[in-house]
């Protein structure tokens, strides 16, 4: 069974939460699903933020399910997706991600990445200011 709570900080305006759940019989949904996200990373088409946080889901689950530790599992975080795989925008939705997880028999873990797809440095301005 995988249960997966998950609390998105992005902005100062954005924050919502998500609920995946799958029992042992739908868990085969899960895995296609994923498959596809792959498929689509394959392609170099651009994730957006729903998938972006499957492919994030499908990491921890491997990665817990493979005993590692939840500092190895969040250390890892920033070398599964960059700014090129991913829509405009969503690596300012994706500021902090915090992942609830039942997993099989494994004890509960709490898994928090901050930042996990590195933002762009930029200011918005009006392009009036610029041309003066």
């Amino acid at each position: 069974m995988i249960k997966i709570d998950i609390v998105v900080n992005g902005e100062s305006d954005l924050s919502f939460t998500k609920l995946f759940e799958f029992r042992n019989e739908d868990e085969a949904i899960f895995h296609n699903v994923i498959e596809l996200v792959k498929n689509k990373l394959s392609k170099n088409l651009k994730l957006n933020v729903n998938e972006a946080l499957l492919v994030y889901c499908a990491h921890i689950v491997s990665e817990i399910r493979l005993n590692k530790s939840e500092s190895e599992i969040v250390n890892n975080s920033s070398k599964i997706l960059t700014r090129d795989n991913v829509l405009i925008g969503v690596p300012e939705t994706l500021r902090e991600i915090i992942f609830n997880i039942t997993l099989d028999n494994f004890p509960r873990k709490i898994i928090r990445y901050i930042e996990p797809i590195p933002t762009a440095n930029y200011i918005m301005v009006d392009s009036e200011a610029i041309e003066k």
